[in-house]
């Protein structure tokens, strides 16, 4: 088995699920390929990179003139077994895509790739399901949040990229009925594995005695629902609660934040910290009583899937606030592993929030017991060994049919 992954951009600042699980793979002995198809566009990295071996592989995303496409269709019919019969399937398709499909092939079979897993049912399935086909090999997709729920989804393009997939994962238990009421996709060919952690690197240790301390992680987006955090920390102060609270992240919403906090007169209380390299965040969350996340549907449809820091900070032992959106139920388990409370709702956040920065032993309860939820569905190489298993049997017959000329 050799796997070649295929996203977007990497590295990217937020996604540290797609590297935990290369990471994973790396260690379990299975050599990895990492495809990227559009040049990176962030300030930021995390350190946990420094770890990944694996080979990364930019694919020009470039549209070449009359000359240039010749020679990558040549390129095409010259190592890519049945091109131009392949090629005629893709009409309907965007030439960028078909082009950067042409390449990933190539390089892929000149790696040795016996499967494609594409992250994000996006442009990365997009041209990895165009790959496979010319390279003769399967792929697999990882559908997150953005890439089904989005307003902007075409469900025309999206089905063909589920459908030809040898497996669909999906990150939540709430985004398999999605695809099976939505798209029609149903298990076996849609499984959940949700997105796991590296244990060692998250040690638990007991919330009882921290400060009362509210930290907040993600990008400044609507999603997020920070302004309902604002809110609920307005109320916190009204009612003469002790607090602090920390905001960790950047994005568009920034300025409008910083507006909020300080018409609340929160300028004191509540601090905006920027984005910070993950030993930060890390640091961050073990000092906090509570973890919050109110996330919510944003207007144009976008929502979280199954956040990871929510799981990072259960497995950390900090409790969590979060919201009863998409799949947060199915880890923060009111009154056992965490609060779920409804979305938009300030009050309810800030009741949460104060009672468990009131109460020690419950905020030791719902740690704990999240804890053990974390290790028994979230271990990164546990989930990494299961969706092994959808690439195996695939990379199996490619590997074979090789070895047979």
């Amino acid at each position: 088995m050799h796997i070649g992954y295929v996203v977007k951009r990497y590295p990217r600042f937020s996604e540290t699920f797609i590297v935990n699980e290369i990471l994973a793979h790396e260690r379990a002995g299975v050599p990895v390929e990492i495809f990227a198809v559009r040049r990176v566009n962030e300030p930021y990295f995390q350190s946990i990179l420094g770890q990944v071996r694996s080979p990364v592989h930019y694919i020009s995303d470039s549209t070449p003139k009359a000359e240039g496409l010749w020679t990558a269709l040549k390129d095409g019919a010259k190592s890519l077994p049945g091109f131009w019969d392949n090629l005629e399937r893709f009409r309907n398709e965007e030439l960028p895509d078909v082009l950067q499909g042409i390449h990933l092939a190539i390089a892929a079979r000149k790696a040795g790739v016996t499967h494609l897993h594409a992250h994000f049912a996006t442009v990365a399935t997009t041209v990895a399901r165009i790959a496979a086909c010319f390279a003769g090999i399967g792929y697999s997709v990882t559908a997150h949040a953005k890439d089904i729920f989005h307003a902007d989804i075409d469900p025309l393009k999206l089905r063909p990229k589920l459908a030809d997939a040898k497996a669909v994962v999906t990150v939540s238990d709430f985004n398999v009925d999605y695809l099976a009421t939505t798209h029609g996709f149903r298990p076996p060919h849609v499984q959940r594995i949700y997105n796991g952690l590296w244990l060692d690197e998250f040690p638990y240790s007991s919330p009882a005695i921290r400060p009362k301390h509210i930290v907040a992680v993600g990008r400044l987006v609507e999603k997020k629902g920070f302004s309902t955090l604002v809110e609920a920390c307005a109320l916190l102060d009204a009612a003469g609660q002790e607090f602090t609270c920390e905001i960790i992240g950047d994005g568009p919403q920034r300025a409008d934040l910083a507006q909020r906090i300080e018409e609340s007169g929160l300028s004191d209380k509540v601090r905006l910290a920027g984005a910070l390299p993950r030993p930060n965040v890390i640091t961050a969350l073990q000092s906090a009583a509570v973890s919050a996340l109110p996330c919510i549907v944003a207007d144009d449809g976008d929502r979280d899937g199954l956040p990871t820091v929510l799981v990072e900070a259960m497995a950390l032992g900090t409790p969590c606030v979060s919201t009863d959106v998409t799949g947060v139920p199915e880890v923060v388990k009111h009154g056992t592993t965490g609060l779920c409370i409804e979305q938009r709702n300030p009050k309810a956040l800030a009741e949460a929030l104060g009672a468990i920065l009131e109460n020690p032993a419950m905020r030791e309860r719902l740690a704990s017991e999240a804890r053990a939820m974390i290790e028994r569905d979230f271990d990164v190489d546990q989930n990494a060994a299961y969706l092994r298993t959808f690439f195996s049997a695939r990379a199996a017959t490619v590997a074979l049919r090789r070895a047979a000329g």
